[in-house]
């Protein structure tokens, strides 16, 4: 959980976000590369552009950019990250701006017609700039920090669990430039856990003078949501300082999902559970359904027609089976599936099927079996009722069934359920016999949410492709 930046502005204590002042200047730099590599290269390749063509290319380049680094957050700041993670993000962002160009082109040979060398030249040469100087800008600070220049002093109030957790952080990242000046609290020793023992530097008085005497720039204050009275009057003492304090709730009691802090006019509020497909996070996904599936549709087409044939010849009742189940925010979906049984279904007691399940066609066991059945589900996705990666999703009598016995359950319709994803490429596909397979099914999907990114789409759509089609658990 991000830290929240308390700055003293007034004796009522108002709480905002800390905002990294910098993003802007970040931006100007990105579009600045890549408008500046483009027309270096147009001029060392000597190429005959029109001005129409130079704007149409920069502007969806530029563009697609700009948006999937907004929904990876890759202009926040970048202190505590990995490095691994900010080269990863810098590349899909690349690489999603790439393909979206490259679709263009075919969509708008008028405009967009450039040569493949100076293409792969442009791709490479404005990745190399845009993770380059994040590196030489980052390694800048980290020098720069390490010796002293540009740090700060802090301070944590809280001698328990969270307090040190946050001081061993701060001691083991010394790249942050925030030196720890000690741990803080009122409670006797004997009240305090044997291992914070002889370990508390000075009461909350001590602390407030050392801010007083402008000794501090970081006050952390990690006390528990419980002591509500008590982290207000520390708070209104901290108003008569010039530090810079932080709440560092123990907000870990609870399983959050995607947590974000949101305005509703001057009070701030924590959304607890959350969807992670918001502005622009919402666009890429939906982009990434739309030429997965189309591209999809228009290979299997032929196949699609070869079997509904089959279902239709080989025993009675309509082709498409048509199901409703619990779609994006728990609504009502119908969803698509070559019939694969005798019956259908759809009321409030549906059966799962079961190993050798007498109700299972010959054809339709082949059909489970390789995941064939599911093709019609991407005119779903086409539709806007899945997505390609997802939760998988239930029959409504089965969700009915299972939020009354799993905690949490209800959470994996934050999202669009999907054809295929994290559960079942980890085998937890097919019946669920057990109470227990389908909690671990529900935290993959949770997981899934959590940590959701386009790089995770490709892995788990390339499991599928090499490892989930065919499935021993899929009656």
């Amino acid at each position: 959980m991000d830290s929240i930046s308390v700055r003293n502005r007034s004796h009522k204590g108002i709480i905002q976000s800390n905002v990294n002042s910098f993003s802007t200047f970040y931006r100007i730099i990105d579009i600045s590369l890549l408008i500046a590599s483009y027309l270096l290269l147009v001029s060392l390749f000597e190429m005959q552009v029109e001005q129409l063509d130079i704007l149409t290319e920069l502007a969806i380049y530029i563009t697609v950019y700009q948006l999937v680094a907004e929904s990876f957050d890759i202009y926040r700041s970048w202190r505590a990250a990995s490095l691994f993670l900010m080269m990863k993000y810098v590349s899909l962002a690349c690489g999603g701006s790439a393909l979206s160009l490259i679709t263009a082109s075919f969509f708008l040979p008028q405009w967009i017609n450039f040569e493949h060398t100076f293409f792969v030249s442009w791709m490479g040469a404005s990745f190399v700039l845009l993770l380059g100087w994040r590196l030489l800008l980052r390694e800048m600070l980290f020098y720069c920090r390490k010796s002293g220049l540009n740090s700060r002093t802090a301070i944590i109030i809280g001698a328990n669990q969270l307090g040190y957790s946050l001081a061993n952080q701060l001691l083991a990242n010394d790249q942050l430039g925030i030196q720890l000046q000690g741990v803080f609290d009122d409670r006797d020793e004997s009240r305090l856990a044997h291992e914070f023992r002889n370990q508390v530097t000075g009461t909350v008085a001590d602390a407030l003078i050392k801010a007083k005497n402008n000794e501090v720039d970081y006050i952390y204050i990690a006390m528990p949501m419980s002591a509500e009275k008590r982290i207000m009057e520390i708070l209104n003492l901290c108003s008569d300082t010039t530090a810079t304090v932080f709440i560092i709730p123990n907000f870990f009691i609870y399983n959050l999902l995607n947590a974000r802090w949101q305005n509703i006019g001057s009070i701030q509020t924590l959304s607890v559970f959350d969807t992670p497909f918001q502005g622009a996070s919402e666009l890429l996904k939906r982009l990434e359904d739309i030429v997965l599936a189309s591209g999809i549709l228009a290979v299997i087409s032929i196949p699609m027609l070869v079997i509904a044939v089959a279902v239709k010849l080989t025993s009675k009742g309509p082709i498409i089976f048509k199901q409703r189940r619990y779609g994006l925010d728990g609504k009502p979906i119908t969803v698509y599936k070559f019939r694969s049984m005798s019956v259908q279904e759809n009321g409030s007691k549906v059966t799962q099927v079961t190993k050798n399940d007498p109700r299972v066609t010959p054809l339709g066991a082949f059909l489970r079996r390789t995941s064939l059945d599911e093709l019609p589900q991407f005119i779903n996705v086409l539709q806007g009722r899945m997505s390609v990666v997802g939760p998988r999703p239930h029959a409504v009598a089965h969700n009915e069934q299972y939020r009354k016995l799993i905690e949490g359950y209800m959470l994996r319709h934050k999202v669009r359920p999907g054809i295929t994803g994290l559960a079942q490429v980890n085998g937890f596909r097919g019946e669920t016999e057990t109470i227990n397979k389908m909690v671990q099914r529900v935290e993959y999907d949770l997981d899934y949410i959590h940590r959701w990114s386009v790089w995770l789409d490709i892995q788990i759509v390339l499991a599928t492709v090499f490892k989930g089609v065919v499935n021993k658990n899929a009656y």
